[in-house]
């Protein structure tokens, strides 16, 4: 696998995209319209409004995706230029998915105010910015700060693409046990900024506050602790346990965005009935799903690969919903879209699955079950369902520049 993946990115060309051109450039006369003389003309016309940008050039279906190497998946801060191949993939899959163009970034930056700074100064180029790899705490401010000062949709994927996805997955599961969203019991291991995102998201799923234990290295947050920084502290609960033995006795969901093997069989059978495990750490989920159902034959499982059921992947999530936002022009993601978007991935999964995705998956039958509580990422539907959904929330919260585009919903990348 290192070697295929080395290959992979260095043969027959160094990386993974490169710049098409969209108007003919063989003549002399293509040429001065191309560029001078010709290129003068929008220039005053987006002079005189830059709203014209989108009209003449392609800003309104480029995407910026954007790091500083701190987090880079799970290897840690090895600094902005590895984070580069990463960043590549990420544009592969706007393109592949969503028909967006994607360019990465790679910027170093010795604090987040500079890469602040270095964002605001370039965001006028593109429709949208997608943040990624960069490490908690560090990544809600920055992503706050950027929403504010930017008029075009920025979006920490590892934050709210993984919450998309995973609000979803949880939705279906706790419908398939049975169990109600306002009364499910949560534990939460795990306190970076997916897991925060994680749990924001399914509070306006639904989820009541309450309800939630969330442990990080030192054990459950609770409201007698005086360690913990802002983000953390919104989680905190008044409550008397204070490790993952006693926090996941007669839970109903164990969400898990920490490391390997860190819930055990004998803490997996304390939960309630028809458990809800989503094990999401990578490449080693916190129990193996072999492990998890030999513990509890009723246990309802997701992790974050591709080799067992019910992966919880954030290719679900953000080409649609960035598709979706460019597409009405939206100068944000706000929370509206985002619950948009996790009720159309939890609808889809309700569906009948086509033949062609099943035949994607060597002919696995799939139908909404304990086994299939989420989409394949191979699956088309998605690009229609999940754009639409969220341009129609960007519409109704008033976030919108443009109305509801006449070629929605999409059916393929053809109608791109």
């Amino acid at each position: 696998m290192k070697q295929a993946a080395l290959d992979y990115h260095a043969l027959p060309k160094p990386g993974k995209i490169e710049i098409a051109l969209t108007k003919s450039a063989e003549t002399a006369r293509d040429l001065s319209l191309a560029y001078s003389p010709g290129v003068a003309e929008p220039v005053r016309e987006i002079a005189a409004d830059p709203e014209n940008a989108y009209k003449y050039t392609g800003k309104g279906n480029l995407v910026a995706v954007i790091s500083n190497g701190s987090a880079i998946l799970g290897l840690g801060n090895l600094g902005a230029l590895a984070s580069k191949p990463v960043m590549e993939g990420k544009a592969l899959l706007f393109k592949r998915f969503a028909g967006v163009d994607s360019i990465d970034i790679e910027v170093e930056s010795e604090s987040a105010q500079a890469f602040i700074d270095t964002v605001k100064r370039i965001a006028c180029s593109f429709g949208g910015i997608n943040l990624e790899d960069i490490k908690a705490p560090e990544c809600f401010e920055i992503e706050r700060r950027l929403i504010e000062e930017c008029d075009i949709p920025v979006f920490h994927d590892d934050q709210h693409g993984t919450a998309i996805v995973t609000a979803a997955g949880m939705l279906n599961a706790l419908d398939i046990a049975g169990k109600k969203i306002e009364e499910a019991k949560m534990v939460c291991l795990g306190a970076g900024s997916a897991a925060i995102a994680c749990v924001k998201l399914l509070i306006s799923c639904g989820m009541r506050p309450e309800n939630i234990l969330m442990l990080d290295s030192k054990g459950v947050i609770h409201t007698g602790r005086d360690d913990l920084n802002q983000y953390k502290a919104l989680f905190a609960v008044d409550t008397d346990r204070r490790q993952l033995d006693d926090a996941i006795v007669g839970a109903d969901a164990f969400l898990g965005l920490s490391g390997p093997n860190l819930l055990s069989a004998e803490q997996l059978q304390t939960m309630a009935e028809h458990p809800i495990v989503f094990a999401c750490a990578n490449p080693d989920p916190e129990i193996h799903p072999e492990v998890a159902k030999a513990a509890r034959s009723d246990v309802i499982m997701a992790t974050g690969r591709s080799d067992f059921p019910n992966q919880v992947n954030n290719v679900l999530g953000f080409p649609f919903i960035f598709r979706g936002a460019l597409d009405v022009r939206a100068t944000r993601i706000n929370e509206a879209m985002k619950v948009a978007a996790v009720n159309a991935i939890r609808d889809l999964a309700k569906e009948e699955v086509p033949q062609e995705v099943m035949d994607a998956y060597d002919g696995i039958q799939l139908s909404f079950g304990p086994g299939y509580i989420i989409p394949k990422p191979t699956d088309p539907r998605l690009l229609g369902k999940v754009s639409a959904a969220v341009a129609e929330a960007a519409i109704e919260s008033g976030v919108a520049k443009l109305g509801y585009p006449a070629h929605y919903p999409l059916t393929s990348l053809d109608d791109v």
